[in-house]
């Protein structure tokens, strides 16, 4: 997958088509990303006991990874993202549309 934890997304499909967040969790089985702000859910639980309350949750429900795309750093645009083996066997991400390494980010 070539979308990874921390980097800033544009989502490109769907619902939220347009919008901005960074991805908080990746699930590489599913092809999917969790993104912050994008697809709030909420989910109800009902008491599991008589003098007890139930509860609402409120998460952010996964996206597809194919209706995201990498937002490039240095130019603020969405990028499509490659590969490129440098001399000492590394494998970096690279930014299709400008050619340069896409450096990880820490959060």
């Amino acid at each position: 997958m070539k979308i990874r934890k921390g980097d800033n997304v544009k989502i490109i499909a769907g619902k939220y088509r347009g919008k901005i967040g960074k991805v908080i969790q990746i699930l590489p089985e599913e092809n999917k990303v969790v993104v912050d702000g994008i697809n709030k859910t909420i989910k109800h639980m009902r008491s599991q006991r008589n003098n007890e309350k139930g509860q609402r949750f409120e998460f952010f429900a996964p996206v597809d990874s194919s209706n995201v795309q990498l937002i490039d750093p240095k130019t603020n645009k969405p990028t499509r993202v490659g590969y490129k083996v440098l001399d000492n066997k590394q494998k970096v991400r690279v930014s299709r549309t400008t050619g340069e390494e896409i450096q990880e980010q820490t959060a």
